[in-house]
């Protein structure tokens, strides 16, 4: 009876990691942003968005207290970036964010009135 038992604990084992393998492995369909879902991310950081001719104007006037940031991985930052942009990559994800958080706090120095972009 105690080798049935055991059998039985095993095979549950076994099934309930083959089935942890094969939900964390399955493949994952992303839902394209919409512009409304930036917008939305926008208002609920504290975050404002502007227009590429409101980038250019600052970028040609105040050059030196603009802050670019390039979020994209770093062969493609080595591929071609804005001048004067520094690179932190940092994947597209709530998950990436909230990991890469206290690095970017450090990246981003103390200086809290800084005008920064991210693209």
């Amino acid at each position: 009876m105690k080798s049935v038992r055991k059998a039985l604990i095993l095979m549950l084992a076994v099934t309930i990691t083959v089935g942890y393998l094969l939900y964390s492995n399955r493949n994952v369909t992303l839902k394209a942003a919409t512009m409304e879902d930036v917008l939305n991310e926008a208002k609920a950081g504290g975050y404002r968005l502007i227009s590429t001719d409101e980038l250019w104007a600052r970028y040609k006037d105040r050059f030196r207290t603009l802050l670019l940031v390039d979020t994209r991985q770093e062969w493609e930052y080595r591929t071609g970036h804005i001048s004067g942009a520094v690179n932190f990559p940092m994947e597209p994800t709530g998950w990436s964010r909230w990991r890469s958080r206290g690095a970017l706090k450090k990246f981003l120095g103390p200086d809290k009135t800084r005008f920064i972009v991210f693209y």
